[in-house]
């Protein structure tokens, strides 16, 4: 036992969890705790096609989830069952899965996401709070790594990882403070809010600009790379890419 964190992609799709059922003859879940890789070192990717027995069992385990829900959206995943996680007390983080809803990764927009999509009709105690958000954000985003008790939290001994606001960014032209401030981060916040982001003590991000790389020249140089023309091998595997997929798609059809 090293005490390695593992992160794994699991139950993202309905195909994944009816191809673990034909494979193995039981949930996903279950078969990978034959292994013993369910605990607190591992971070279910999505899990959106989890049971409520796995629901339990990763509960009983110890296991974090880290939950990508415009990924989840944007892709056709489904949306996972919150809820039921934030009942077991399962740490939750969240992430972005490299395919946010407007290609701009987000967090601040993420965290708004996930808090409006798992509301629920009425008045129903299980919807999350905006402290609920704000903590997969965070400390149970720390879960997840292997920086798990060194980050997450403002908290002496830990390392000074900071977010500071622009509370006139956030409350332009109006906003009622009666109305706690995390509602108001959670629900109002976007990237230009974001006035300085200090990185273990160091000041990375400040007024709107970074201070350690140009991000013009950065952007410039990745556009440049990126619009040349594809090579043969790509404009190969791009077409071949074409011919198969009708075959995929045949192969797939009508297990959900």
């Amino acid at each position: 036992d090293t005490g390695a964190k593992i992160h794994m992609h699991l139950l993202e799709t309905p195909y994944q969890a009816e191809y673990a059922r034909r494979r193995t003859g039981q949930s996903a879940l279950k078969y990978i705790d034959k292994f013993g890789l369910l605990g607190p070192q591992l971070t279910i990717g999505h899990g959106v096609w989890m049971t409520e027995d796995d629901v339990d069992l990763l509960a009983e385990r110890g296991g974090c989830l880290c939950h990508n829900c415009s990924s989840n959206l944007r892709l056709k995943s489904g949306k996972a069952d919150l809820s039921s996680f934030l009942s077991k007390n399962i740490p939750i983080a969240l992430g972005i899965d490299e395919a946010g809803i407007n290609d701009d990764r987000d967090m601040l927009q993420e965290m708004r996401l996930a808090y409006t999509l798992h509301r629920r009709p009425g008045h129903s105690s299980l919807n999350p709070s905006a402290a609920e958000i704000l903590r997969m954000a965070t400390e149970h985003g720390a879960t997840s790594t292997p920086f798990f008790g060194k980050i997450g939290r403002l908290e002496k001994g830990l390392f000074a990882d900071v977010l500071l606001l622009d509370l006139h960014s956030l409350a332009f032209p109006y906003q009622d403070f009666d109305i706690p401030l995390l509602d108001i981060i959670v629900r109002r916040a976007k990237r230009k809010s974001v006035d300085t982001v200090i990185i273990d003590g160091n000041v990375v991000f400040n007024k709107g600009r970074f201070t350690r790389v140009d991000e013009d020249a950065l952007l410039e140089e990745i556009s440049n790379v990126l619009s040349r023309a594809k090579t043969p091998e790509e404009v190969e595997l791009r077409e071949l890419s074409e011919i198969i997929m009708p075959a995929v798609k045949n192969f797939y059809s009508g297990w959900y």
